[in-house]
């Protein structure tokens, strides 16, 4: 009787239409079959990073040696200025041209790979026409320069441990070089580190802004040497600009120094990891109702 009666529940079971079957699971979807929705992932995300969080620019010229050379990649801070930070005296700053700075200069024209890569942000775009110096002045200071220097400020003479050696602070000539300005509002007053071969504020007093360059033409604060990697580190602002009395003001900027490839990379690790876990799950609970029907 016992075995008979065991048969008969076995069959009827499986055999009964009242009874349904619990739905088969979906396979979760191949590694490789996943990998271009993970790098399109990443793609969106790095070149969001670059809009909005840290973007690499290449040094084009010798004017900032000895702080940068030519050919370095520096990654540039992108994201304070979206909370209202400006620049700062002692910051290296990346800025469009403010008023035909680099007329006459050539025009780099990049290939496909090199176009790409610039619009996601692994490598500075050719079409920007973009400079980089260090803020000596801000909105409301005096800069001055006479003789062969030290460069003042409100004042107070800078010790520049970071001017080109050989280089004096001052450029004696009659183009700009010997000068007394007051920063307007707004504006900022930039040199290069390699003073007697930089073509920045001091000789661009003729345009429309007089050599200054507005805020709002301001791409970040460059805050890596990131390329190439024996010249790897930080750009700090030097401890001349806090002496007492120049009216330092308190930085706002963070020190982001990973890529925006890295970023990328970091975000798209828990999308993976989650739908790993997922499809494990899915597969306990396929394996739970299969030992539960069997019983």
């Amino acid at each position: 009787m016992d075995g008979p009666h065991s048969g008969g529940d076995g069959g009827g079971t499986d055999g009964d239409p009242g009874e349904s079957a619990a739905p088969a699971p979906k396979k979760p979807r191949s590694f490789w079959k996943e990998l271009p929705i993970l790098v399109v992932i990443a793609l969106v995300l790095a070149l969001l990073i670059k809009t909005f969080l840290v973007q690499a620019f290449s040094i084009p010229s010798d004017s900032m040696q000895n702080t940068l050379q030519q050919g370095d990649r520096v990654l540039v801070d992108k994201l304070t200025p979206w909370f209202g930070s400006e620049p700062e005296r002692g910051e290296v700053v990346v800025f469009h041209d403010p008023d035909d700075w680099l007329a006459g200069e050539p025009t780099a024209q990049p290939n496909a790979i090199q176009t790409f890569l610039s619009w996601i942000g692994l490598m500075p775009s050719a079409e920007e026409r973009d400079l980089i110096k260090r803020v000596v002045g801000v909105g409301g200071d005096t800069v001055s320069c006479k003789g062969s220097g030290p460069l003042m400020v409100n004042g107070h003479p800078l010790n520049e441990p970071y001017v080109y050696p050989g280089n004096t602070p001052c450029s004696v000539d009659d183009q700009g070089g010997q000068f007394t300005v007051k920063v307007p509002k707004g504006y900022i007053w930039v040199m290069g580190d390699h003073r007697q071969n930089s073509r920045d504020s001091r000789y661009n007093q003729s345009d429309k802004h007089h050599g200054m360059v507005p805020v709002k033409d301001v791409v970040g604060r460059a805050i890596v040497k990131a390329w190439p990697i024996n010249r790897w580190g930080t750009l700090p602002v030097p401890s001349t600009f806090d002496q007492s009395g120049i009216n330092t003001q308190s930085s706002a900027a963070a020190s982001l120094a990973v890529a925006p490839q890295g970023v990328a990379v970091a975000a798209v690790l828990p999308v993976v990891v989650w739908r790993r876990r997922r499809g494990d799950r899915i597969e306990r609970k396929f394996d739970q109702r299969a030992a539960a029907g069997k019983r």
